[in-house]
């Protein structure tokens, strides 16, 4: 290793470990306080190259919000002279399979700041990352893959905790309304990053709540009154749902469960 490359290792190091906590504390001026004046930020998952002023409300729109939140880091940071990477995965919520966003950064660091970052942006599903199978992602709406994040886990919050789906007009524009973003984003969060319509997620809302409620009633529990309640408004549509969901009619469902609960 050069000798310049060995003493610039760990200064670098030192300037990515800072901005690394300032990212894990959602410390908006020490991150920007980082950057160096000329800094080029690439996003290649939005296809965005910005400046630093552009950067405040980028950066702001993609902290953590939650104290749960966090970036899981798949990787140590490796450092090579003046250029550090990090490997980092977001897990999204909302989908019968895992997905995550594994995201790679490239940061080199100039005068004691940071001078580029290079982020790029693959969507993974269930298998995907033993496989070393990844998907480039490209956002279409000016989001980042973070803030997609955010809305996966905004609308699932939202249906846990207002349990909308019990309304059996329930349609997509109520939920945007709700939850404060558009219908076109919405739509693409759902088609294609999490991989299914609106009426799936919706469908799979009410069955997971109709089945606490049929496990809590046992083998007597009136089952089409109770997906009625659940906002199922079509008695087919119910059972054709269920079966697909769960492998069996709900009397079968039921008996199997009810089985194991006395064992």
């Amino acid at each position: 290793m050069p000798a310049d490359t060995a003493e610039q290792t760990p200064l670098t190091l030192a300037v990515v470990l800072r901005y690394h906590l300032a990212w894990k504390h959602r410390d908006l001026e020490a991150i920007l306080a980082l950057y160096h004046p000329q800094v080029q930020y690439h996003d290649f998952f939005q296809n965005r190259c910005m400046g630093l002023a552009e950067l405040r409300e980028y950066v702001g729109g993609t902290l953590p919000r939650h104290p749960d939140e966090y970036l899981e880091h798949s990787d140590r940071i490796r450092v090579d002279g003046s250029t550090a990477f990090i490997q980092y995965q977001t897990a999204l919520q909302g989908s019968g399979e895992r997905l995550v966003f594994r995201s790679s950064e490239a940061i080199t660091v100039s005068d004691g700041l940071i001078l580029r970052i290079n982020e790029y942006a693959s969507l993974l599903r269930e298998g995907q990352a033993q496989a070393g199978r990844q998907v480039p992602a490209i956002s279409k709406l000016g989001l980042s893959a973070r803030q997609l994040s955010f809305m996966a886990r905004d609308l699932a919050d939202y249906f846990t905790g207002q349990q909308p789906f019990l309304d059996p007009e329930l349609d997509l524009a109520r939920v945007a309304s709700a939850t404060g973003y558009s219908r076109n984003q919405l739509s693409y969060l759902l088609n294609q990053v999490l991989g299914q319509s609106f009426y799936r997620y919706v469908t799979q809302a009410r069955l997971g709540y109709l089945l606490e409620r049929l496990a809590e009633q046992g083998e007597a529990a009136p089952v089409e009154r109770l997906a009625a309640s659940a906002g199922f408004n079509s008695t087919s549509a119910f059972y054709k749902a269920f079966r697909s969901h769960t492998g069996s009619t709900p009397k079968a469902w039921l008996k199997r469960h009810c089985a194991r609960a006395r064992r």
